[in-house]
């Protein structure tokens, strides 16, 4: 079979241009927020908990430093799949986030500028010749205070290799079975993370009380289901009907997504039709995930996560660590493979260093590996985090 070319002349057209924004219809509610931290499997009281969080630093439930991808109409990755590429389909190859230490509350307004950065063609085993694209995006709220940066990168390959690598193969298109005493372990497991979360409750991790070499708390969660990542695209705002101001130049078939899943999804005259074609749960790209028919279509075995999502875990998994009083300053994040329905997730970290930056603040380096319960690699991260100094 001859491997199949990838025509990606077009994308020279729009890098570093700046692209239509999609903004959100209303102001943030703490409701987004509560559904955000729920569908991230997230359990940190200061994203849910009034009482709680108005005893604490800041006086209200906060959202999330990974909230604000949610904030954007297709997960950040807007600028990094746009320019057609024929007979194409895409997946979330990894983000680097830089934040600047305006945090999100209830009635703030979000926008988003967003601009194609780069692209580069590599050969991959999975799909032969595949376009590994890069667009950046700038969340800024009502006062024009940039709160976040976020550079996504969007892997686009040839969608008949993607499915050629599922047409002879049943391998992995069952989920793995798990008793009810391998799930009530993993109840323990799960919460000995969120007891962390317990533990710290408003009070700052110091900087002084950290020991490069140690490892970070593991942090497990699943089994993942067609049921959770449902949850999960429902909390990202721009799926409900209405949510967003859509933008008028996206076309799917544009882009070179093709047959089945070219469908209008965020079309703003077809969501006035009939919104369920256009909220990408039902038609289009993203119904791969929810919908094993489709995963496979597009070279995935059976249901899968959203790349976005990992990357929440990831800001979550090292936020929740810092304290409310920690600060994740910049965090880039390489995905491997998704996550499938039936597995679970599993993080670790490490504190590789400690150091005084140049602006004097205390900072702490960690990485964190995330696999499943096969010890597969599913993404893998480092961050850099600011955290309190003790008072003298």
């Amino acid at each position: 079979m001859a491997t199949p070319k990838l025509d990606c002349s077009d994308l020279d057209n729009f890098i570093g241009k700046p692209m239509q924004p999609a903004r959100m219809v209303e102001p943030v509610a703490n409701t987004d927020i509560r559904r955000w931290a729920q569908a991230m499997h997230y359990p940190n009281r200061l994203h849910y908990d009034s009482a709680f969080a108005m005893e604490g630093r800041h006086g209200q439930l906060v959202a999330p430093q990974s909230f604000p991808v949610t904030m954007d109409d297709g997960h950040g990755s807007a600028p990094s799949c746009i320019g057609h590429i024929p007979n194409s389909h895409m997946l979330f190859g990894g983000d680097e986030w830089w934040f600047y230490g305006p945090r999100i509350v209830s009635g703030d307004r979000i926008w988003n500028e967003r601009i194609p950065y780069d692209y580069v063609v590599k050969d991959t085993s999975f799909a032969g010749p595949t376009c590994f694209q890069r667009g950046d995006n700038f969340y800024y709220n009502q006062d024009g205070d940039l709160i976040a940066k976020q550079r996504s990168t969007s892997i686009r390959y040839n969608q008949e290799a993607g499915e050629a690598s599922q047409s002879d193969t049943t391998e992995g298109h069952e989920d793995p079975v798990w008793s009810d005493d391998d799930l009530e372990e993993l109840e323990t497991r799960k919460f000995e993370w969120i007891k962390m979360l317990h533990d710290l409750g408003h009070s700052a991790r110091y900087w002084d009380d950290v020991v490069t070499g140690t490892a970070l708390p593991e942090r497990v969660f699943g089994p993942h289901s067609i049921v959770s990542f449902t949850t999960e695209w429902r909390a990202y705002t721009f799926t409900q009907w209405g949510g967003a101001h859509r933008r008028t130049d996206l076309d799917m078939e544009e882009l070179g997504f093709v047959g089945p899943m070219a469908g209008p999804e965020q079309d703003p005259t077809e969501e006035r039709i009939n919104p369920e074609n256009t909220d990408g749960a039902y038609i289009g790209p993203s119904r791969g995930h929810l919908f094993p028919r489709w995963a496979r279509y597009i070279g995935m075995p059976r249901g899968y996560g959203y790349g976005a999502s990992m990357g929440a875990w990831i800001t979550d998994y090292f936020a929740g660590w810092a304290s409310e009083w920690g600060l994740v300053r910049h965090s880039v994040a390489n995905y491997r493979s998704p996550a499938l329905t039936g597995d679970i997730t599993i993080m670790t970290g490490n504190i590789l260093d400690k150091y005084v930056d140049d602006d004097g603040r205390h900072m702490v380096a960690v990485d964190c590996a995330m696999k499943n319960q096969l010890g597969a690699t599913l993404a893998t991260a480092k961050a850099e985090i600011e955290l309190l100094k003790k008072p003298e």
